[in-house]
């Protein structure tokens, strides 16, 4: 028997986590659940966003399944997906982006994963400062060669463990010398270490540009934490949109699998939300745990079912609602 962290979460968060609950109990994968709290469901339940129980429950089963929270407006954590990411150096954030049968994408045949750096780069919160008259803002951007190393020698395993043929590194070297700089260098010294695996690189602004022209070039994309996070949503679009689209904060004490999209509180408790973001990051969590086969047979139903257009929701054309929807995965299991 197996322990997960379930963090249900905000808005829609608790619908299709429910949903998605009910899908992995269907597999019979021997997985049993310490439910937490954070965001908003905490701070009215525990007076807090993030309280110790929760951070201890992810320490201790080192594995959390995480519906979308929702961070207040305000003082206090400018993100709780970043803090969460900083509390557990959850350095590499990897987003899949699979092209499935019956939704709005206008391309096919899209296996693209993105390889985004996760703790450092532009997102730091130190070093943002605004002049006294507010005419002037300033941030800092640090990556480091430690930080470099790690997410794309993290890139490379995934790329041989997965059986990929190709990593891409994206930068923007030739302007921003400096930071990006050294993450490209460094990404050309770790590529040196995978000889199986092609390797090239390409400039952000021309990496859009090719994404939108010719996606198929693409295998494994691996870069900093900006590029990376705009990058894995113009992929997401690729495949029909934030609604299809997995992700994962994996560090070496912890990992945690998310739906990427936020908490839709204006369709919350209407039983319409599309619970396929959530349940595709649990499948890659069952891949991560080591229960590949169930992690397959999750895919391969959620595909059969968007196939065939049986109780989908109202985002992909049906007028099925997150509970059916989850049925219609769950028969196919079943089957």
């Amino acid at each position: 028997m197996t322990t997960i962290a379930v963090i249900r979460g905000d808005g829609i968060g608790p619908e299709i986590m429910d949903a998605c609950l009910r899908v992995l109990d269907a597999l019979g994968a021997g997985l049993s659940y310490e439910f937490a709290d954070a965001g908003m469901t905490a701070l009215e339940k525990h007076g807090e966003l993030l309280p110790q129980d929760t951070l201890d429950a992810i320490a201790r089963h080192r594995v959390a399944l995480k519906g979308p929270l929702t961070t207040p407006i305000g003082g206090g954590f400018s993100s709780l997906n970043v803090e969460l990411r900083k509390r557990f150096d959850l350095y590499a954030n990897v987003r899949p982006a699979l092209s499935m049968p019956g939704t709005k994408a206008h391309y096919e045949n899209i296996d693209i994963i993105t390889v985004r750096e996760n703790t450092e780069g532009a997102y730091l919160s130190e070093g943002q400062t605004l002049s006294a008259d507010g005419q002037t803002a300033q941030s800092i951007v640090r990556n480091t060669r430690r930080g470099a190393e790690r997410i794309v020698r993290y890139a490379f395993e995934l790329a041989e463990k997965r059986g990929r043929k190709k990593v891409t590194a994206v930068h923007k070297a030739n302007i921003l010398k400096t930071s990006s700089g050294l993450f490209l260098d460094v990404a050309r010294e770790v590529a040196k270490a995978h000889p199986t695996i092609a390797f090239n690189e390409m400039i952000v602004d021309n990496t859009c540009m090719q994404l939108v022209m010719n996606p198929w070039q693409f295998d494994v994309i691996v870069t900093t934490n900006l590029f990376g996070d705009i990058l894995s949503d113009l992929c997401a679009g690729l495949v029909g949109g934030l609604g299809l689209a997995p992700g994962a904060n994996i560090g070496s004490a912890a990992a945690i699998f998310e739906a990427v999209h936020g908490s839709a509180p204006d369709i919350a408790g209407k039983h319409i939300a599309n619970p396929c973001a959530l349940l595709l990051a649990a499948a890659d969590m069952l891949d991560h745990i080591g229960l590949v086969e169930h992690g397959t047979r999750v895919r391969d139903a959620i595909r059969a079912t968007l196939a065939a257009h049986d109780r989908v929701t109202p985002d992909l054309g049906g007028s099925g609602t997150t509970e059916t929807f989850a049925e219609a995965i769950v028969q196919r299991l079943a089957a």
